[in-house]
């Protein structure tokens, strides 16, 4: 039987979706999951964007162009004038999502080889789509104990070398909920000048910045124009993960060229989610305002609950949806599958992904999950009360 390529067997699995076989094997059983091991939301697509798709007259289901429809675009150039970004609709592309945007960056930016640092713990699909770009993944370790603010810059020098091309944040973070300040980032603009490296940040999130604290957008610092990749998403900023519809933006005129090449390779984004995500644009600003508050509703039943746990620590996030939290555990990856097999309370356990997938340094997050808090109330409730019984019957608990 011929072999599969090196690159097959070198992607690593995700971390989020992993133990599904065991969830599924769970709900045969009978037992209720609470499933804060992903990213998808509760709260409801705005209505305007459904009844767009609806109510579409299409005869022929036509490829779109390979940079998204034109309209769509202008209209998303104006959304992010809201937020100071100033740029039009030829220094964008629409595409299969934010996943894919990831995917053509790494391509048009980098050869294989080359180097990326990256503060982890972050996005696990940084990993996958790096091993898929043949890039090598150069982690910069934050920390739980400062709530994983951007290690110091010279930790990042330190690892700079004639590979290294670039930088990549998440901001709000997934999977922290750490937000950067203009400061931190004004620290990593100067070494992208020093090093004149490319700056990808991912910035879906947002939307979701609590506290009063300030988003500040890569596209913001002045004077790296060329060196700037902002890639973005409607999965979350609509809870509309199903659509597949993202964004790649840069004012550097010789990227936009070439991933122009790689999105006309796979011909087109899809067309029904491009018509939702235009009509999406009109969402009032009642709808954020709303959902905003049910996040941090959320999130500070959440983070208090964990904290109140015997031997627990969680940081509290600033941004996005997402929290990561220290555990009396000897390993994440087999307490978040014995949860799955083992453990129920009244019939009912809790799905969380471990941390181990989040990060990029072998042995790393060993004793942290991350949580979604993308429940009700209720259900996050329900989840915690069986997160706490958890631990106080797990076997191999430290």
């Amino acid at each position: 039987m011929p072999k599969i390529s090196a690159k097959g067997n070198s992607m690593p699995a995700s971390p989020i979706r992993k133990l599904v076989p065991y969830a599924e094997t769970a709900k045969i059983a009978g037992r209720k999951i609470y499933h804060l091991n992903i990213g998808q939301p509760d709260i409801e697509t705005p209505q305007i964007m459904l009844e767009a798709i609806k109510n579409s007259e299409i005869k022929v289901l036509e490829y779109s162009h390979s940079a998204g429809f034109e309209s769509y675009r202008k209209k998303l150039a104006s959304y992010y004038q809201r937020f100071n970004i100033s740029i039009d609709a030829t220094e964008m592309i629409i595409t299969t999502g934010g996943s894919e945007a990831l995917q053509i960056a790494m391509m048009t930016c980098f050869d294989p080889g080359d180097e990326i640092i990256i503060p982890e713990p972050f996005y696990a699909n940084y990993n996958g789509f790096s091993c898929a770009a043949g890039l090598i993944v150069k982690p910069v370790k934050s920390f739980i104990e400062t709530g994983f603010a951007l290690p110091p810059i010279s930790e990042f020098e330190k690892l700079i070398s004639p590979k290294t091309k670039g930088i990549m944040i998440c901001n709000p973070g997934n999977p922290t909920g750490y937000l950067y300040s203009r400061e931190e980032l004004e620290l990593l603009k100067q070494l992208v000048i020093k090093y004149d490296l490319f700056f990808l940040s991912d910035e879906v999130y947002r939307e979701f910045c609590y506290d009063g604290k300030e988003y500040v957008s890569v596209m913001h610092l002045k004077g790296i124009d060329n060196n700037v990749v902002l890639l973005d998403s409607i999965s979350k900023r609509y809870s509309a993960c199903g659509a597949r519809i993202g964004a790649l933006i840069s004012k550097n005129k010789e990227i936009m060229a070439a991933a122009l090449k790689f999105a006309q390779a796979r011909l087109s984004p899809p067309t029904f989610g491009q018509i939702g995500a235009e009509a999406a644009l009109n969402t009032p600003k009642e709808y954020f305002d709303t959902v905003q508050k049910e996040y941090i509703g959320r999130r500070d039943f959440v983070i208090d609950a964990l904290n109140k746990m015997d031997g627990v620590f969680c940081p509290k996030p600033s941004g996005a949806f997402y929290c990561i939290a220290r555990l009396p555990i000897d390993d994440s990856d087999k307490f978040c599958q014995w949860l799955l097999e083992s453990f129920e309370f009244k019939g009912e356990t809790v799905m969380l992904a471990p941390a181990t997938g989040f990060y990029s340094t072998p042995g790393s997050g060993k004793n942290e999950v991350r949580l979604a808090y993308v429940l009700n109330k209720e259900e996050l409730k329900k989840a915690m009360i069986c997160l706490e019984n958890a631990l106080k019957v797990y076997p191999r608990r430290v």
